[in-house]
């Protein structure tokens, strides 16, 4: 029998992140028989978030189930298996990663942290987090204290928010007590819990930070290569399983959230042409500096970049027109 522990990078609060682990280890139970077991495990046991990528790597643990952007600081280039301003949406993730070069060339640059990954899950498009007051353009920017984290918050900077660094726990006293002025965050469903728009009423869409979020599981290369073929099978199937799970609960409990919140005082708003506009620049001069000092950003961007552009000139003509047209009917 093999038996592998995974540590968890989320809370509980974020049960449809913390479930997606729970569901890979019982998938690999019950297709196993039995005989391949994977204990999920809460930050802190074994790693808090931020040290998941170590605990994998050292042989702490035989798996992580993370969000790859978190780990930025260490190579820009973990942004690019997660999320990055202006990147791919849900349906384009997957199919760079799965069909695409994503999973080859990931998997070139994880080889050095001893790693073996697997997308498992992604929430899909998220918002653009909760205001105390309403953004009208880039000059409401200047200033702004965001709470926000993450390779985003370089970007951000460029266009004149002070990116915040608050705990999650915190965040709602923050906001009410004025300390920030707005805080980013999930998607409605899990914005609904966090009650934000109580004390910070003006919802923006869209997050242009994540256009979608993947995650993934990240196996120790030793305990990956160790296993049997049938159980890498087994593996590999269940993350299949859980990666397409994850974005259909999202996409069912979305609509029902953002109605709830909205009967419930949160006011929504789309952001300003100029910012986005502005934002996007940003990003764009931003991935040119990295590309000039980071080989390994370079050689995934430059695949990555050329797929976005492929991509989008096929989503406009028949998935975009028709998205357009039916989403301004009233049903």
């Amino acid at each position: 029998m093999v038996r592998w522990r995974l540590t968890t990078a989320f809370p509980k609060t974020l049960e449809l992140l913390t479930g997606a682990s729970e569901s890979l280890a019982r998938y690999v139970t019950q297709m196993s028989g039995g005989r391949f077991h994977i204990s999920v495990h809460a930050p802190g046991e074994y790693a808090q978030m931020p040290q998941v990528v170590d605990a994998v790597k050292d042989g702490v643990v035989e798996c992580g189930h993370t969000y790859p952007a978190y780990y930025f600081g260490k190579d820009e280039t973990f942004a690019l298996d997660g999320a990055v301003p202006f990147g791919l949406n849900a349906r384009q993730m997957n199919a760079w990663s799965t069909e695409g070069n994503g999973l080859k060339l990931m998997r070139d640059f994880y080889r050095t942290y001893n790693i073996v990954n697997f997308p498992l899950g992604n929430t899909g498009a998220q918002m653009g987090g909760w205001y105390r007051k309403e953004i009208r353009g880039v000059a409401d920017l200047s200033g702004l204290k965001l709470r926000m984290g993450g390779f985003a918050s370089r970007v951000a900077m460029r266009i004149g928010i002070a990116p915040q660094n608050v705990k999650d726990a915190e965040i709602y006293t923050a906001l009410e007590k004025g300390t920030i002025d707005g805080a980013d965050w999930y998607t409605p469903y899990d914005d609904l819990k966090a009650q934000f728009f109580r004390v910070a009423p003006f919802y923006y869409y869209p997050g242009w930070w994540e256009g979608s979020a993947q995650l993934s599981l990240y196996c120790n290369s030793k305990a990956y290569d160790a296993l049997p073929a049938d159980y890498k099978l087994i593996l590999e199937t269940a993350c299949a399983r859980v990666h397409a799970e994850m974005l259909t609960r999202y996409d069912i409990k979305n609509p029902q959230a953002l109605r709830t919140l909205l009967s419930s005082g949160a006011r929504l708003y789309r952001f300003p042409q100029e910012i986005l506009t502005a934002a996007f620049k940003a990003s764009n001069d931003h991935y040119s500096e990295i590309s000039a000092a980071n080989p390994n950003w370079k050689r995934v961007f430059e695949d990555w970049s050329k797929y976005r552009s492929d991509q989008n000139a096929w989503f406009r003509v028949a998935e975009g027109a028709f998205d357009n047209f039916m989403q301004a009917q009233r049903l």
